[in-house]
């Protein structure tokens, strides 16, 4: 018992430290954002005089941030839509269907877990171009959907595994199709894991910013992370409106994570354990 007091802190302590290092960061973006560019020349770490929300509305008009947002909206919710169906269809089949090779085919599908997008980009770009889809959304969202697929795969397959075999060999008993066994029963018994799955693979794709740079070639199709990353050498000289638009395309990130902290959870540890 007496140990138990020193132990906790032997444990809080480091997390203490890892929070503020993670906070800090956000903290100091935020700070930075409400001031004036002579406040910032003048004290960079400093706290703000008072509440700008002037360089917030500048960075919105000026830098097209509406235009970049509507098309991040529009990739991650066509990525994660697709991510979904094809994901949950193909957790269904190697964890509740028997057919020759669904365990090698499975762990060829994992295998891609393993393989960096940095060692594929050069054929993926070359694939893409071949295909007319580099520079728009349906390009961008196959791209994603290539790229977490086997993410996705893997944690739904993971959860339809603890569904038992009983109730899918009783539901085609009673005449239920393959199709009609997962629409009107693995969909409705995987929405926890559905869910998970979908906030974790869009707040991958909102945040991506390497094969969006690389697929997406035009001002007008950047995405919201893109588009900010240019800002730093469009105002380099102007730092709280750079800061300003961190601030705009983190909001939304936050706002998720902050809602859906349990579900978030869940998903990155699906299939760790089974019961």
């Amino acid at each position: 018992m007496p140990t138990r007091g020193p132990a906790r802190w032997v444990i809080a302590i480091p997390m203490a430290l890892l929070a503020v290092a993670t906070l800090y960061p956000l903290l100091f973006t935020l700070n930075v954002s409400q001031k004036t560019r002579r406040e910032y020349v003048l004290d960079r770490f400093g706290l703000a005089d008072g509440l700008h929300l002037d360089n917030v509305v500048d960075a919105w008009q000026t830098s097209d941030l509406g235009t970049y947002t509507l098309n991040s909206t529009i990739v991650t919710v066509g990525s994660v839509a697709a991510l979904l169906l094809f994901g949950s269809m193909a957790g269904f089949a190697f964890s509740q269907l028997q057919f020759r090779g669904s365990k090698t085919l499975f762990l060829l599908i994992l295998s891609a877990l393993l393989i960096p997008f940095q060692v594929i980009m050069v054929p993926f770009f070359r694939v893409l171009g071949e295909m007319g889809l580099l520079d728009t959304h349906p390009g961008l969202i196959l791209a994603y959907t290539a790229q977490f697929l086997p993410f996705t795969v893997f944690l739904m397959t993971s959860y339809y595994s603890r569904i038992p075999r009983e109730i899918v060999e009783a539901a085609r008993v009673d005449g239920a199709s393959t199709l009609g066994i997962y629409r009107r029963l693995m969909l409705p018994l995987g929405r926890p894991a559905l869910l998970s799955v979908g906030i974790l693979n869009g707040l991958f794709c909102w945040n991506d910013v390497l094969i969006s740079l690389l697929t997406m070639q035009s001002q007008g199709n950047r995405t919201l992370m893109v588009g900010v990353t240019a800002l730093r050498g469009q105002y380099s000289d102007n730092i709280p409106l750079f800061a300003s638009g961190v601030v705009i395309a983190a909001l939304p990130v936050l706002v998720v994570y902050l809602f859906f902290q349990k579900q978030i959870t869940e998903g990155v540890t699906a299939g760790s354990t089974k019961g």
